[in-house]
């Protein structure tokens, strides 16, 4: 692991659109410095069109999904619960080995929010994190205590979207 900084957590959240995007963006960026770049994906199964890109730098980036298909509303069912927890020991096992200079927990607040993991298992994440790594952590819906946790916070805001006069994702856009 490269050590440029103390290294930072970050949470990119709030309802508007470019969570992911800008955690996707700052991977990109991370690899042309030479760093290396660990994603974990929770609620995500599949292959989506980031997926078929990042694949294409593994040298550089590695990716990781630990959800299950269909997974939406409702309470989990425990199988959700199982795969986001090995999501959780992953990234300890990424922290623990050091090969990463950046790690990016892709949907981790809905996790908590979606009880998947507890808020507590996030700040102890959070707290886990080495001296040096980048740590970067989306999705809407972070709690105070992960808000506090970080050094930095971006609120995506919503002001119009055009979802809501019913256009779908669409495949090189949204997904």
């Amino acid at each position: 692991m490269k050590s440029y900084s103390q290294g930072y957590v970050q949470v990119y959240t709030g309802d508007g659109k470019g969570k992911t995007t800008a955690a996707l963006g700052l991977a990109i960026r991370a690899i042309g410095a030479g760093l290396k770049v660990f994603i974990a994906q929770f609620l995500k199964m599949g292959e989506y069109s980031e997926i078929k890109t990042l694949k294409k730098l593994s040298d550089h980036i590695t990716i990781e999904q630990f959800g299950r298909p269909r997974f939406r509303q409702g309470k989990p069912l425990p199988e959700d619960v199982e795969a986001a927890q090995k999501g959780l020991e992953k990234i300890k096992a990424v922290m623990a080995a050091g090969e990463y200079d950046v790690i990016i927990l892709e949907e981790a607040n809905i996790a908590v929010w979606k009880g998947l993991f507890t808020e507590q298992d996030l700040l102890d994440i959070i707290d886990a994190k080495p001296i040096g790594m980048e740590m970067v952590i989306t999705g809407r819906g972070a709690t105070a205590k992960v808000i506090a946790k970080a050094d930095l916070v971006t609120e995506m805001k919503r002001i119009k979207h055009y979802y809501y006069n019913g256009v779908r994702g669409r495949i090189g856009i949204e997904k």
